[in-house]
């Protein structure tokens, strides 16, 4: 059974506090240095980046997912994930009209560039992409799966734009069955205050804003096989196997 060395949460230069250099490229040759075998970039409230990363990483031999981290109506963070580009698409037009009508101010918050997997700039994103969508943390799981997708909360000892820090705990009818912890030293305290993350997978991922934050090869994934489809149904399951 396949277990490559994942990293999860990456933002392009799509992301307005994302470096210049995280170019879909660059990103995809920097996995392969680093010997990932498995990435997605999940750029907050946009997908738009996707199909060159996508292609970019075919070229290199490591599998991406589409994939996005949406900001929830509270603020909260979600990592959504999904096994096809046109779904994941399909979201991000669904996220994008659900943003304020405020445009983004290149000098205060940092480009937000679309790219294909050459480089070329394909455009902007005129909308400020780091605000939150009018998109309640209830409605995630539903509208993620009903993309084929998967929905991990972000980073959930972060104490600003987690779920723990702006809701305080997990609701009683949540049923995301993967959770993102960024320093799992923390883990067995979050456990232990939260049981309910005990049904969880656990994974962690970078976060990387620049090149040299993407992982190295410490934390793998036990997939059924290397397609989108197996890590989407991996990361589905209850129970972690690995972190």
């Amino acid at each position: 059974m396949p277990s490559p060395a994942y990293d999860l949460h990456i933002h392009s230069c799509l992301s307005p506090c994302g470096d210049d250099e995280m170019t879909p490229a660059n990103i995809a040759g920097m996995a392969a240095v680093k010997e990932l075998g498995l990435i997605a970039v999940t750029d907050h409230n946009s997908c738009k980046n996707c199909g060159a990363v996508l292609k970019a990483a075919e070229e290199y031999g490591v599998l991406a997912l589409p994939g996005m981290e949406l900001t929830t109506r509270e603020e909260v963070h979600v990592v959504c994930l999904f096994e096809e580009l046109a779904a994941a698409m399909d979201f991000d037009a669904y996220v994008y009209e659900r943003l304020p009508d405020i445009l983004n101010q290149e000098k205060i918050f940092g480009k937000q560039q679309i790219m294909d997997e050459e480089e070329t700039i394909l455009g902007i994103a005129e909308k400020l992409l780091i605000n939150a969508a009018d998109i309640g943390f209830d409605e995630v799981f539903d509208l993620v799966e009903a993309r084929g997708g998967v929905m991990i909360p972000a980073h959930l000892d972060k104490t600003t734009t987690s779920l723990l820090s702006n809701l305080g705990f997990i609701p009683p009818d949540a049923r995301f069955s993967t959770a993102e912890v960024k320093n799992l030293a923390n883990l067995h305290r979050l456990k232990k205050e939260h049981p309910y993350l005990e049904r969880c997978r656990i994974i962690s991922n970078s976060d990387a804003h620049y090149l040299q934050d993407i992982h190295e090869p410490e934390h793998t994934l036990y997939v059924e096989e290397m397609t989108r489809k197996a890590v989407i149904r991996a990361l589905r399951q209850e129970m972690p196997h690995t972190i």
